[in-house]
């Protein structure tokens, strides 16, 4: 398999993984802080605003290749065997479906939130 299949493949995981969670976060048998983890972690992946904005050379991808991949493994690594095999099938029959995309505006909402708090905190320190 050469490089370029392989990461093709490793980001079809990584999608697949990100719509697990989202079907996670509602299933009886998620653990309350798989919950907590996987429903920060979709409403970040499917927010339209990055944390770090992507026209930042080589930080605005950091978000994108390192952090939102590690939160997914993690949180994947949280679910019962028995969720994460249900989900996988539900997220697998939506991308053979192939539905939209969802999208978070809570993410959104949370994104900007932290910015404005950035900001303020940065004013603040700044004009001390």
């Amino acid at each position: 398999m050469h490089f370029s299949e392989r990461l093709r493949h490793w980001a079809r995981r990584i999608k697949r993984d990100g719509l697990t969670l989202w079907f996670a976060r509602r299933h009886p048998a998620t653990p309350w802080y798989a919950k907590a983890l996987g429903l920060f972690v979709v409403a970040y992946a499917l927010s339209p605003i990055d944390l770090i904005p992507d026209f930042i050379p080589v930080l605005g991808y950091v978000d994108d290749v390192l952090l939102l991949p590690a939160l997914i493994w993690l949180a994947i690594r949280l679910l019962p065997a028995q969720v994460l095999d249900d989900c996988r099938a539900q997220a697998d029959a939506w991308l053979q479906a192939d539905h939209a995309k969802p999208r978070s505006r809570l993410g959104a909402v949370l994104i900007v939130l932290l910015w404005l708090a950035m900001l303020a905190a940065l004013g603040w320190y700044v004009l001390r």
